[in-house]
């Protein structure tokens, strides 16, 4: 409450203590009392896939850099990680989708640095500045990790197992240098 009366503030996301695991709340003997919501996940090898939802159309949409957006393919891998879990429906779509973008856009920024360079020149003086793309690039990848962070953080608070297994954020790399090839 703020001195003048008005009810403003508060917590903001991504602020404070995390949420503990699901399994460390079990192994702490529950200390909260509040009845606690469990999903086993299967064992790796019994995991089968399950159709993804038909991406959205703008994750499709022809770029005037003529570089496909890879969003389409990120938006599927993220659903069939999260399907593999069983998390796929305690994840927003929505969410699913923001993460999937900026993971493209960020793709984008970094064909974009390859070719135009790090350096650019300043409209009027000349002289070499920063390259636009490069805070673009900065951006996008804080855009993305905020996303993956709240993803994974609903996947950490429901397994009673610990995963150890890879993740969907391990191929972002890997997506970017196939992309970078042609591949």
């Amino acid at each position: 409450m703020a001195k003048d009366g008005t009810a403003r503030g508060g917590q903001r996301f991504g602020q404070g203590r995390p949420s503990k695991a699901i399994k460390e709340k079990i192994d702490a003997g529950n200390p909260g009392g509040r009845k606690l919501q469990i999903m086993d996940l299967p064992e790796p090898p019994d995991m089968e896939g399950r159709e993804a939802p038909d991406p959205r159309d703008y994750m499709l949409e022809k770029q005037q850099s003529g570089i496909d957006l890879c969003a389409a393919d990120v938006f599927k891998e993220t659903w069939e990680w999260l399907a593999s879990l069983g998390c796929e429906k305690l994840v927003s779509r929505q969410l699913i989708d923001q993460y999937a973008m900026s993971v493209a856009r960020w793709i984008q920024c970094e064909h974009a640095i390859s070719r135009y360079s790090m350096l650019s020149k300043h409209p009027t003086s000349g002289k070499p500045i920063a390259s636009p793309f490069v805070t673009m690039s900065q951006n996008y990848m804080k855009q993305t990790n905020q996303l993956w962070y709240q993803i994974y953080q609903v996947v950490k608070e429901n397994c009673l197992t610990d995963y150890n297994g890879a993740d969907v954020q391990d191929d972002v790399m890997e997506r970017l240098l196939r992309a970078r090839k042609g591949l």
